[in-house]
């Protein structure tokens, strides 16, 4: 669950052969039943923040506790922004999350109500949230700024200085992060996300809401209904985290599920041989990927893009087919012309991050570090990883030291929230057979523990995040969905409906060519490893 920009902090001792943490605090339970008080009401003030976009949208801030638990007590502010609505027909807010975690929502409210049909967007308040810690939002973290600034330690450790260089980056960053939050760091997670959610619908003084999230942002709203049941209107959870896999093995299982995504995309290089020239063997084509890999370790492109670059670079593939034609044109460059300046020019636009990466990186980590426990000891993760490895080479280590600092992290975490759920009303969720970030056996999971649910699947799709992406047939089930609550029931089967994924793109005619604007806004929006 990785966004385009994760965190850590710990003591820890760091030998080049083991590594073995302090032992952390007990977890912390999850809050139990019943249900957490409903959060005051809070005045709103809404201001124009319009954009050439988005002209409708409007901007204000929210104060909530740090510690829900102590509600008078320090308090931090959410940045909110709401497209409002314009029908007769009113049903309430509909906030919007795009995952991460550590992803902004501003800008998704826009997006949403533009792209949603305009008879079903003008029935709601469309309201997105940058989450605590995240963009607008106060205070926002910024764990060790420049972290991920070229160039990087290969992330294969195949020797022990290589692993030795990783790992004290990952603890670097974590005893920064708790130097610089230690007094936040407990209250970054998603329970209390989900309490803010709550103190978001109370300021708008809707008894209940509507929500619709993305990636970790469908994980957010099945705990947010787990607290909170009876103030559950409608649910839409798009691209659907395994609840069962909260958070170590679900970026074991990613591992597996981008390497076959990688080489999915490896077989389109290969079936477009006449624009790209690599051979029309995917095997060929996926050794040509790997012997550029090796050389950019030694060598570096532009002494900006060494090895774990050219994961950074590559890995937005697998959340979003639309990349692969500017991913191709830049491989091609590079091994049959020995041309770098497209490769770099795809590492600045999809792999290198600025500010916002920081700050949502270090949401990221601060949230899945704090939202469940993780191995200690860095031998577990080693043996792991070497083992996936053999199977599955693309992302398996440099996923691992993204989240690494969790090996350190100073803060006691939770236990993961049991999302299982019968007091609903009916819920939609979105699940791509070949979506690589939250497999789709993770939208199967959440289909059953979610009683009433309905899952429509996008059969033979690989993208993450499918909904208002230009798959007019899963679009016709939301729309359906946010008008008047209709939800497909099938015969008892993993699917309740069934549409067919759109088509991969072709290559580019143009240096002026793009891919489908609405599916490439909304994958800018969700980011990456989000």
């Amino acid at each position: 669950m990785r966004q385009r920009a994760a965190v850590l902090c710990g003591a820890a001792v760091i030998a080049a052969g083991t590594v073995t943490a302090v032992p952390a605090d007990a977890s912390t339970p999850w809050p139990a039943r019943p249900a957490p008080p409903a959060a005051p009401a809070a005045d709103l003030h809404w201001k124009t923040c319009a954009t050439e976009d988005y002209p409708t949208l409007q901007c204000a801030s929210l104060e909530v506790p740090l510690d829900h638990a102590r509600p008078r007590g320090r308090q931090i502010t959410l940045a909110l922004s709401r497209v409002p609505h314009t029908a007769g027909t009113y049903q309430g807010p509909l906030l919007v999350n795009p995952g991460g975690p550590g992803g902004s929502g501003l800008t998704l409210a826009g997006f949403v109500a533009s792209s949603l049909p305009a008879e079903v967007a003008a029935q709601y308040d469309v309201v997105g949230f940058d989450p605590r810690g995240v963009g607008r939002s106060t205070p926002a973290l910024d764990c060790l700024p420049g972290h991920f600034d070229p160039v990087r330690p290969d992330s294969l450790p195949d020797t022990p200085d290589v692993e030795q260089a990783n790992l004290t980056r990952a603890k670097s960053f974590a005893d920064a992060c708790g130097d610089k939050y230690a007094d936040v760091l407990p209250y970054i997670d998603t329970v209390s996300a989900a309490r803010d959610v709550d103190a978001i619908r109370a300021a708008l003084g809707s008894e209940k809401v509507n929500y619709f999230g993305y990636s970790y942002g469908t994980y957010l709203g099945a705990v947010y209904a787990k607290l909170y049941p009876g103030r559950v209107r409608r649910l839409v959870l798009d691209s659907v985290v395994g609840p069962d896999d909260v958070w170590y093995d679900a970026n074991l299982n990613q591992d597996l599920a981008f390497n076959d995504r990688h080489r999915a995309f490896l077989a389109w290089i290969a079936e477009h041989d006449a624009a790209y020239g690599l051979g029309t063997d995917p095997e060929r084509v996926e050794a040509a990927w790997y012997a550029m890999r090796a050389a950019l370790a030694k060598r570096p492109a532009a002494g900006k893009v060494g090895a774990s670059e050219l994961e950074d670079t590559y890995m937005p593939g697998g959340y979003y087919n639309g990349y692969w034609p500017y991913l191709a044109e830049a491989f091609a460059a590079y091994v049959n012309d020995e041309d770098t300046g497209p490769l770099v020019e795809a590492y600045e636009n999809f792999g290198a991050l600025d500010a916002s990466g920081d700050n949502g990186y270090s949401v990221y980590t601060a949230v899945e570090c704090r939202d469940a426990s993780w191995p200690r000891d860095w031998d577990e993760w080693r043996d792991d990883s070497w083992d996936l490895y053999e199977k599955a080479p693309f992302m398996v280590w440099n996923n691992a030291w993204y989240n690494a600092p969790c090996a350190f992290w100073p803060t006691a975490s939770r236990q993961p929230v049991d999302v299982a759920n019968g007091e609903l009303p009916p819920v939609l969720l979105f699940q791509a057979t070949g979506d690589a970030a939250t497999p789709y056996e993770g939208g199967v999971t959440a289909h059953r523990l979610l009683r009433g649910s309905g899952l429509v699947v996008e059969e033979g799709g690989g993208n993450h995040g499918i909904t208002l992406s230009g798959n007019d047939c899963l679009d016709e089930h939301l729309a359906a969905y946010l008008a008047d609550g209709t939800v497909p029931h099938g015969d008892g089967g993993a699917a309740d409906a069934v549409c067919p994924a759109l088509p991969d793109p072709k290559p580019l005619e143009s240096k002026a060519a793009s891919t489908s604007s609405r599916g490439s806004t909304l994958h800018g929006l969700l980011g990456f490893r989000g």
